[in-house]
């Protein structure tokens, strides 16, 4: 894993953990792009609030808005390739991801 790129639904600020109703998965999501990044991973995290040009010129992620709609994203490409969409990682693939990486994971 050389390179992780996240398509965000429209979220409040660049992480989501902001707000009254903060969905857990987003703190646990945000550690592990901490994680990854100071492994060396480049992460590049997009905000359909905040950056929509990106999301329509990265043609996979045009494709899946069009097919799909808001409900697939997140949508999580790891080396080009989408690794996720509509879901954001569970505890074991943060775990399993951080490995690859080298990182020892925490419980």
């Amino acid at each position: 894993m050389k390179h992780l790129q996240v398509f965000d639904p429209p979220l409040c600020c660049s992480t989501g953990v902001c707000g009254p109703d903060i969905d857990p998965a987003l703190p646990r999501f945000a550690g592990l792009l901490a994680q990854l990044s100071a492994a060396g991973v480049v992460v590049d995290r997009y905000n359909l609030a905040h950056q929509p040009l990106a999301f329509v010129q990265h043609p996979a992620v045009k494709a899946l808005l069009d097919q799909h709609g808001i409900e697939a994203l997140p949508a999580v490409f790891v080396d080009g390739e989408l690794a996720l969409r509509g879901t954001y990682p569970t505890p074991e693939q943060c775990g399993e991801w951080l490995n690859h990486v080298g990182v020892a994971s925490r419980p």
